[in-house]
């Protein structure tokens, strides 16, 4: 018979003999696994709905005024400049200030854009947002805006309405509402939309804008588009520059789970390791009796080291089974509609199951399982096999 195949017959034979120590094993590394598994789970579809609600709807780059300016004046060529960078999908030029909005007895201060709105949406997907009117109304009729959610909730303004709107040393005007958006985020309360020509009528500074925003390809390209963009002389910042916080939740997030995860694995693979102690211990007359009959030490070691791996990869399998299931059923729940709000418009947790990651699970817990048999495997090993038998 084969070397490895008797062993793994006896391995498989050890196993069986001790149901429940083979069901604790198993079962505290496939708990373990389960809770890894959901995590994961948990924390990708944390990550890529971060991503969706900030990075999706911010510029990727933006750019500024030439150091000394407060306004870029040959916007038309510098973005044409811009657009033929290879990585640089859509641009849209903008001019922002702040400004009060008035109806009735309601005033507020909030920032005021102007866009031109087909280009705007190419970069935030605004249009997605809107839950009344049309953004690209925006285009065809003159003195409109479309404000936030919670801008308009806060004005008590309609979809129709019209709202003054004024600042020190600006053109006041009157600006019907002709949309409202909700994004889930700060910006429902502290944003609105104009039209370019609007702005700069409305801020007296006519042909004219203080930024441009960029969206990529690859919204990881954001640091080298912007390197390629600041040597037209003008300052262009990577989104990772201007919102540091997004990359620092999402290292604090994944750094504390990791350790987390890797405290549980280790944990449930210790529980393993006793399980086969006992078994060195159970099987003391048998490992006497396979040397006595000529099995080499290394035999005795792959025997042991066999046993951790199957209890390793079964508890693995049936750990990340449950925790796929688990995962899916959470991943539909829906958020009730007065929590949404306080998690950034989420309707549902939130969940992604990634097959690279469910493999990496299970590679990861078999063999580090393997690795933690050796100390009994070893142990096993030791044993003389006179003392062995006589004790049997």
């Amino acid at each position: 018979m084969n070397p490895m195949r008797y062993e793994l017959f006896i391995a498989l034979r050890q196993i069986r003999a001790r149901k429940f120590q083979t069901l604790l094993s198993v079962g505290a590394i496939a708990l373990a696994v389960m809770v890894l598994t959901i995590s994961q789970a948990l924390m990708v579809g944390f990550t890529e709905e971060l991503y969706d609600t900030t990075v999706d709807k911010l510029p990727q780059v933006s750019v500024s005024p030439q150091e000394g300016e407060d306004y870029i004046y040959l916007y038309g060529t510098l973005m044409e400049e811009i657009s033929s960078i290879e990585e640089v999908t859509a641009v849209s030029p903008f001019l922002t200030g702040q400004a009060s909005f008035r109806f009735k007895d309601n005033s507020l201060n909030a920032e005021l854009k102007g866009v031109i709105p087909l280009r705007e949406d190419e970069i935030s997907s605004i249009e997605a947002d809107m839950v009344e009117g049309n953004f690209r109304e925006l285009e065809f009729s003159v003195n409109t805006v479309v404000i936030g959610s919670k801008l308009a909730e806060k004005l008590e303004v309609n979809v129709g309405d019209s709202i003054d709107v004024s600042f020190p040393n600006a053109n006041p005007l009157s600006l019907r509402v002709v949309g409202i958006f909700h994004t889930g985020s700060p910006l429902d309360e502290s944003l609105a939309y104009t039209s370019l020509d609007t702005a700069q009528e409305f801020y007296d500074v006519p042909d004219v804008v203080n930024g441009i925003s960029v969206r990529l390809q690859d919204f990881n390209m954001d640091r080298e588009v912007a390197a390629e963009i600041g040597k037209t002389g003008y300052e262009a910042k990577g989104w990772t520059e201007t919102n540091p916080a997004i990359l620092r939740t999402i290292a604090i997030e994944s750094t504390s789970n990791n350790v987390v995860y890797g405290l549980i694995i280790v944990i449930a693979s210790f529980g393993v390791v006793s399980t086969l102690n006992l078994s060195v211990i159970g099987a003391t007359g048998q490992i006497g009796m396979l040397r006595a009959m000529g099995a080499p030490v290394s035999s005795i070691q792959k025997i042991f080291i066999l046993q951790s791996g199957i209890l390793g990869l079964l508890g693995a399998l049936f750990g990340t089974f449950a925790g796929v299931l688990i995962s899916l059923a959470i991943g539909g729940y829906e958020i009730p509609a007065a929590s949404s709000d306080v998690y950034g418009g989420i309707s549902f947790i939130p969940i992604v199951v990634r097959a690279q990651d469910i493999v990496l699970i299970i590679a990861a817990v078999f063999l580090l399982n393997l690795i933690t048999g050796v100390y009994p495997a070893r142990q096993a090993a030791k044993l003389d096999p006179v003392k062995s038998i006589s004790t049997r």
